[in-house]
């Protein structure tokens, strides 16, 4: 099959409750990310990058903020009737229950599968930070005639009981799966790591719409738990070695195979900081592979006065003194003279009060930091006051929009 035709089905709906409050008004994939983006911004970037144009994305909790930002952002080509990005809540169309789980929510769409007739069905999450060829994968899947193909890399041991756990044999065919299982197998060979699945399926059609309805029947709801093991028993079902995978542009300096599960407040903080630095483990400047967002029309960025180090500055910031270190500073916040900010991600459309100290804290949007506001030192204070992480990243959930102007 010399060109396969590709539809991308996007389960963006994630609740995303580990990463409250950042989602407590919005889903997981619409929480921002970096200085201009969103986490659903990277693996829809994935897909454009690798020529697959058709993309659903189906959403389901708090879903306004990601629709909007899919708007403004993600409005492709309606000349060509296969580019497309299109929202699809939940419909309802077998009953009064919105998505049960992953399979459940594919489930429900089967119609827009059997409409645009594949080759193809490529399932994959919105939550995660990595640069991935696709293409790659979808030559795989067909080089080895598999029914199903699912992403993997190794993760450290230790980790493994928050992802799915794979054992292929030698020819990459899926043996055994184990979801989230408490003691995971290690890879044979490698001690220290085990193998873990990315959540990005590719399927053959009629594979995908057989399992899906075989499943609901069953009363099963989710690719991980339900799908994948029965399918290894009947079908073959391949792994994808996602350290293969090769992107134009990247840095030698960069960690190769560079994925995050950003789930937490912890690892959605340490994701940052990797983004930082002369040599950054994940450098968002590749324009071989570009990750795209919305457009921001404000002005640049003003340097007043001020120490800045290792940071990065989104637009309309306006800084007005202080000493910023190790930190992510998204578009129109105004800092004000003698802040000092130290590994911290502060997000749009604040005000940090003249003289405010912060360190390993998350500012939501729409905040107005009182003048000499300490955040960072005092655990026992910051935990009468805010969420702590616990590796204590203080998070000050989102403000009240409207409150907050820069200009």
């Amino acid at each position: 099959m010399a060109n396969p035709k590709v539809l991308a089905i996007v389960l963006a709906g994630g609740e995303g409750t580990r990463l409250n409050p950042l989602t407590a008004e919005r889903s997981k994939p619409a929480v921002p990310f970096g200085g201009r983006y969103r986490l659903v911004d990277f693996v829809l970037s994935n897909l454009v990058n690798s020529q697959i144009h058709s993309i659903y994305l189906l959403v389901q909790y708090k879903s306004q903020s990601l629709i909007e930002h899919i708007r403004r952002a993600w409005s492709v080509s309606n000349i060509i009737a296969d580019h497309f990005v299109t929202v699809v809540p939940a419909q309802m169309r077998g009953g009064p229950e919105w998505f049960q789980g992953t399979a459940d929510a594919v489930y429900q769409n089967l119609g827009l599968i059997e409409h645009h007739r594949p080759d193809i069905v490529a399932v994959f999450g919105a939550d995660h930070i990595y640069r991935m060829d696709i293409n790659q994968m979808v030559q795989f899947h067909l080089d080895h005639e598999a029914d199903m193909t699912v992403a993997a890399l190794p993760v450290p041991l230790d980790q493994g009981h928050n992802f799915g756990i794979i054992t292929p044999d030698s020819s990459f065919r899926i043996i055994d799966f184990q979801e989230k299982p408490a003691q995971p197998k290690p890879i044979p060979g490698d001690s220290q790591h085990c193998l873990s699945s990315m959540g990005n399926y590719l399927f053959k059609t009629q594979v995908l719409m057989d399992a899906l309805e075989d499943a609901h029947v069953r009363g099963e709801k989710d690719f991980g738990h339900d799908v994948l093991p029965r399918l290894i028993r009947t079908h073959k079902v391949c792994t994808y070695d996602f350290t293969s995978n090769q992107i134009p542009g990247v840095k030698t300096y960069e960690e190769p195979s560079y994925w995050r599960d950003v789930g937490n407040l912890d690892a959605y903080h340490a994701a940052h900081m990797d983004l930082l630095g002369l040599e950054p483990r994940f450098d968002t400047f590749n324009p071989d592979w570009p990750i795209y967002s919305d457009h921001y029309f404000g002005p640049e960025a003003r340097i007043i006065s001020g120490e800045i180090r290792n940071s990065i500055i989104g637009e309309g910031t306006i800084i007005n003194g202080g000493n910023i270190r190790n930190s992510v500073i998204r578009h129109e916040v105004m800092i004000e003279p003698d802040v000092d900010i130290e590994n911290c991600i502060i997000m749009d459309y604040n005000v940090i009060g003249r003289g405010s100290r912060l360190r390993r804290a998350i500012i939501g949007r729409y905040n107005l930091i009182e003048p000499a506001t300490v955040i960072g030192y005092d655990p026992t204070t910051d935990r009468q006051r805010y969420p702590i992480s616990p590796s204590g990243i203080v998070v000050v959930p989102k403000g009240k929009r409207g409150q907050i102007r820069v200009y």
